[in-house]
């Protein structure tokens, strides 16, 4: 369900994916996390320029596993980054994920037309933003 990662996963890639995060931490760029169960990865999630991205592994689906992470890095971004404003995406076939980001108080934008790098094909994806009040 991630619009720009490989499928099949790719070594490379992951490899490369993971090295960086050091520097996107120290820049700001990106702040990536791991979700883990039982000392297992069962997930990553993170905030890149200023939007909310996430894949579970489908084992773990359905348990609420994505919604407790989503919400600790929307507040991490709110009150350890300073955003203002979150955005969010998901492919037009994953409805899950859209009740996920309207229980985190996310409001669906429009959805346009994306290319997906894992399917090979443009997608519909429904774009959501969170506007954080100031309090």
């Amino acid at each position: 369900m991630l619009r720009m990662a490989s499928f099949p996963p790719d070594r490379g890639d992951i490899g490369r994916w993971f090295a960086d995060h050091a520097r996107e931490w120290q820049t700001g760029q990106a702040y990536p996390f791991a979700i883990e169960h039982e000392e297992r990865m069962i997930g990553v999630i993170d905030v890149d320029e200023g939007s909310l991205g996430y894949w579970i592994d489908r084992s773990a689906w359905g348990q609420g596993y994505a919604y407790e992470a989503a919400s600790a890095v929307v507040r991490f971004a709110r009150e350890r980054v300073g955003l203002l404003k979150l955005t969010a995406g998901r492919a037009y076939d994953n409805p899950a994920s859209g009740r996920i980001l309207c229980k985190l108080g996310f409001r669906s934008v429009d959805v346009v037309p994306r290319f997906s790098r894992p399917r090979g094909e443009t997608i519909m994806q429904h774009r959501y933003v969170l506007a954080f009040s100031e309090s």
